[in-house]
């Protein structure tokens, strides 16, 4: 493992030392380290590259690590990692991400989850996206998750990209079983000419199954965001979708949250906000002394938060 990967296994996973627990780890295309539990178990695929993780009912508040990091330009990193969760398990998964570029070609990870929870799991997935390095060629995350809930299962996803990324494209599909629920909270912060863009679709398939899906977003310099969210209410069931935008010089955002409701028990809502951060706000602040841009600057950290 490189000194790069190292610094970015500490940013996006918060190793720095010996694992406790399952983990993963992927460097430029191949596994550069892997252990398994008595309850977490990490197999290599056969005809593709990535992983199947088998987690028993037996775990029971565990940690599985499966960071991936391009440590250098022309890396073009593609890897498939399959979830199958036994009914009761809880755990926390923490699966960040870190592209480097140090030339002119691109350095990109593309990364397709899926998550199989039985009945009653329990997942919390967290995800931190960085860029880091000076080389001209582009930084590009791309991940695609596909989720399948049954009945009382809950995902909660946690997704951070806050710094570097000159583009990353992240598509979301879900399908609830009765009484599943998933959750998301979204932090997203592009600057320059960075682009990012967020689509999700979910399908409330079951009796009283619920989705909470929350994003906030900054963008600056020129970047541009899009928001896109599907939910599909087909049974009695409860949906939320949220975006709330700041814009900060040049930046520009799409917000496109759409519903369905295909039964008269589906409650389905949605909420979009866009807009720059408020004067009386930044006058506040800077009547305790701090710039106008150490003032923006607190604003948006407590708004990422």
């Amino acid at each position: 493992m490189n000194n790069i990967t190292g610094e970015l296994l500490r940013t996006v996973a918060g190793i720095d030392g010996p694992i406790q627990g399952a983990y993963n780890i992927r460097e430029d295309g191949q596994c550069t380290g892997r252990q398994s539990t008595e309850h977490i178990r990490i197999e290599s695929k056969i005809t593709e590259p990535g992983i199947d993780i088998y987690i028993s009912s037996q775990a029971q508040g565990e940690t599985v690590y499966i960071p991936a990091c391009v440590s250098h330009s022309g890396v073009d990193d593609l890897v498939y990692n399959d979830f199958h969760v036994a009914e009761g398990a809880d755990v926390v998964i923490i699966a960040g991400c870190g592209v480097h570029s140090d030339g002119q070609e691109e350095a990109r990870h593309n990364g397709i989850h899926r998550f199989f929870l039985e009945k009653e799991a329990h997942v919390l997935y967290q995800e931190k996206h960085i860029g880091t390095g000076g080389g001209s060629g582009a930084r590009r995350i791309d991940p695609v998750t596909d989720i399948y809930l049954a009945e009382g299962a809950v995902l909660e996803m946690d997704t951070i990209q806050l710094s570097g990324v000159d583009a990353s494209d992240r598509k979301t599909s879900a399908t609830l079983s009765s009484r599943a629920r998933f959750v998301v909270r979204e932090r997203l912060l592009t600057d320059g000419k960075e682009t990012a863009a967020t689509d999700f679709t979910v399908a409330l398939d079951g009796e009283d199954s619920g989705v909470d899906l929350i994003s906030r977003s900054v963008a600056k310099g020129h970047s541009r965001q899009s928001y896109r969210s599907t939910i599909i209410g087909n049974h009695r069931c409860t949906g939320h979708s949220e975006c709330d935008a700041i814009l900060s010089e040049e930046g520009s955002v799409v917000a496109l949250p759409a519903l369905e409701a295909n039964h008269p028990d589906a409650q389905l809502i949605h909420e979009a906000a866009i807009g720059k951060i408020a004067g009386e706000q930044l006058l506040k602040l800077r009547t305790l002394g701090l710039t106008e841009q150490q003032a923006e600057e607190r604003i948006i950290a407590g708004f990422l938060k």
